[in-house]
């Protein structure tokens, strides 16, 4: 006999079938219970109060945090729960800046939107006066605590989804707030730029960094020629915002739209995700041939993703393709190409990119993308920035026509398409490399095994008879579970993609707000129809990015010429946001800066002998004063008794003390020791 797993909600009988609480069973059968704090992706944590729900016998109870139980009797509405529920809103608005018609999320706010509902219309509570100022200091977010309702979404998904903890509940009662380490600026700590904070935060207490005015200003500035790039993931996203279905592509929509704003021409950054492709498979078909050769190669596309590693994982930089981004390697043949094309200089061409990411704002201001002070991307808008600034304007997207990208710039295949989603840029870089290392022409160019939604997969392929392991991740948190095992070598993959951001680009944090994850899998299934429509869907095919090898690239991938306007240097950054002590103090602002860190988490950690034993060699050298050794404590996790040590920007030890113990005639003996002492006496001739 089978059992009963019914219950009633309003007087109808529903089946528990596996979900997790109350609030998913009753919106499965239709009853959107309203809810702040509840993500179907995060842990559960009740604190709004207003997914109340009654259930006979034992009262009003929160339904995001009650488990479905067979036999109960639940009513959803009454007069009471619908008093309590304005109540709290009413109290969450007094706690809030309402600033609505000027906010980023004005008709996109869950608080609105509950407020509207709910019947909100007078707010019988004194809003608070004392507003703290804006933290303005990151590229890529805007973060304003005096819009933030406690929910504490942004909280789980930086340390959930992302597995970072770069912000965080902080004081007490009338005081908390949600800000990170120690109140800092954004800036100031281990944030990536990821913007997932800002995709679930409901009420614009932290969003994408606008620059939509300094775009208008380059645009109504007649000196100067303004060009526009388009990421893949933006295609399939931007339609929403005018109240289209997820996964339909408007490309054509927007290059018209972009030029009734003003914009001179429009490309297309799939043209450099071929780009891309051209350059990342010959990095990987050369480490695969060639013995000593760091492998697995993990790509660098993903910025945000580039930063984490910078922090948490400086010994597998050298694994990191050396490969720009196609933001920056758009950026940096634009301003190569078009300004002998137009007849103009370089400062006077701006570029303009639009993305689905925030960490890409960040990205365009780093000093190694630039050239005299002129960055290759000037400026960086989001698929929602650029959705309100053809709102501004009055263009009625759903009836423009659709026109073509400007060439040569604008000519893609369907590998690039496939760039905005999990597994794109592993498939695309497989149609390459697999068809180059075996010689003949592929007769199937998908490959589905690096295709899914898992967190962490990983397909072997045999290739020209090498048998070759690849993985793909998407998301922080499962990355870092990822790298653990490599660096552990308990992993033999030759080849890893990862995107931050859950399901990739299309995720990104700089997307209209999605409410659901079958949002995102219609995004990724309209990236993959786009892929078949195109005619060429092989990176190797498109002939004009062959084209813009003989002219500006020196001819071949790989080339130094290529490598010179194409591939970048990674930044260790494992010690910049960790407490730091003096062990000896130089007498030079020129000194050779040693550092190592210990963990805080482990009590005999050897770094406390490493580091007298590194002191002890310093002095006896005579090099006192022109060495400045540092202590730091980190607050990061340092698997298995890992020791972080720099000698300048070079990262030494960090795998080889694993588990060592704490003798110094052990340590002594290890060759990253010998290695450290080599550094030491480079770095002082």
């Amino acid at each position: 006999m089978t059992e009963n797993k019914t219950l009633t909600v309003n007087g109808r009988t529903a089946t528990i079938n596996g979900e997790r609480n109350l609030l998913e069973l009753i919106r499965k059968i239709g009853i959107d219970i309203p809810t702040f704090c509840y993500h179907s992706e995060l842990s559960i944590y009740g604190a709004c109060r207003l997914c109340l729900v009654e259930v006979e016998g034992r009262g009003i109870m929160a339904s995001c945090s009650t488990e479905p139980e067979p036999g109960m009797v639940i009513r959803t509405d009454t007069k009471e729960i619908r008093e309590m529920r304005k109540i709290n809103v009413e109290l969450l608005l007094a706690n809030h800046k309402r600033e609505c018609p000027s906010c980023v999320r004005s008709s996109n706010c869950a608080l609105q939107d509950l407020g509207r509902r709910l019947g909100v219309e007078d707010i019988r509570f004194k809003q608070r006066q004392d507003f703290v100022p804006l933290d303005t200091s990151s590229a890529s977010l805007t973060r304003d605590p005096n819009k933030c309702v406690l929910c504490g979404d942004c909280v789980r998904v930086c340390r959930e989804v992302q597995g970072i903890g770069a912000i965080d509940f902080v004081k007490r009662g009338a005081q908390a707030c949600v800000a990170p380490a120690f109140e800092k600026n954004l800036s100031e700590v281990e944030c990536v730029n990821c913007g997932q904070c800002a995709a679930v935060c409901p009420t614009g207490a932290i969003i994408p960094k606008q620059n939509r005015d300094q775009v208008w200003n380059a645009i109504y500035d007649k000196s100067k020629t303004v060009v526009a790039q388009i990421a893949p993931a933006v295609r399939v996203a931007l339609g929403e915002y005018f109240g289209m279905e997820p996964g339909v592509n408007v490309a054509g929509k927007i290059v018209n739209a972009l030029k009734l704003m003003g914009i001179d021409y429009v490309y297309d950054t799939c043209f450099t995700a071929d780009m891309t492709i051209f350059e990342e498979a010959t990095e990987f078909m050369h480490r695969l041939e060639n013995t000593g050769s760091a492998l697995p190669l993990i790509t660098s596309c993903c910025p945000a993703w580039v930063k984490f590693a910078e922090i948490y994982f400086p010994e597998l930089l050298p694994n990191l393709s050396s490969c720009k981004s196609p933001q920056q390697m758009f950026g940096a043949v634009a301003k190569k190409m078009l300004p002998e094309q137009l007849g103009i200089k370089r400062k006077d061409l701006i570029v303009v990119s639009i993305m689905p990411c925030t960490a890409k704002k960040t990205e365009a201001t780093l000093p190694r993308y630039s050239k005299n002070g002129n960055p290759d991307v000037d400026f960086v808008l989001t698929t929602t920035e650029i959705g309100r600034m053809i709102n501004s304007m009055g263009i009625m997207f759903n009836e423009l026509e659709p026109e073509a990208f400007d060439l040569p710039l604008g000519f893609s295949t369907g590998a690039g398409v496939i760039f905005g989603t999990t597994g794109g840029v592993m498939e695309a870089a497989l149609r390459y490399a697999v068809e180059k290392l075996e010689g003949t022409k592929l007769k199937q160019v998908d490959f589905k095994a690096v295709r899914g939604t898992e967190k962490i997969r990983e397909a072997k392929l045999d290739v020209a008879g090498t048998k070759v392991k690849v993985a793909v991740v998407h998301g922080l948190a499962a990355a870092r579970e990822l790298m653990n095992k490599i660096t552990r070598r308990k992993a033999g993959y030759h080849f890893i993609e990862v995107m931050a951001c859950p399901d990739g680009c299309i995720a990104g944090a700089g997307q209209p707000r999605q409410s659901n994850t079958a949002i995102r899998r219609k995004r990724g299934i309209g990236l993959y129809q786009d892929d078949k429509r195109h005619q060429l869907q092989k990176p190797q095919d498109n002939y004009l990015v062959d084209r813009c090898y003989g002219d500006i690239l020196g001819g071949e991938p790989g080339s130094h010429e290529a490598h010179n306007k194409l591939h970048t240097r990674y930044m260790n950054r494992s010690q910049m946001f960790d407490a730091r002590i003096p062990v000896l103090q130089a007498d030079t602002a020129n000194a050779l800066p040693v550092t190592v860190t210990i963990c805080a988490r482990q009590p005999d950690c050897p770094g406390q002998v490493l580091l007298g034993m590194i002191a002890e060699y310093i002095k006896k050298n005579g090099w006192e004063g022109k060495v400045q050794v540092d202590a730091t404590f980190s607050s990061r996790e340092m698997q298995d008794g890992t020791i972080c040590v720099t000698v300048g920007d070079q990262v030494l030890g960090r795998c080889e003390f694993r588990n060592a113990v704490n003798t110094e005639e052990e340590l002594s003996n290890t060759i990253a020791f010998g290695q450290i002492r080599q550094a030491i006496e480079k770095g002082m001739k």
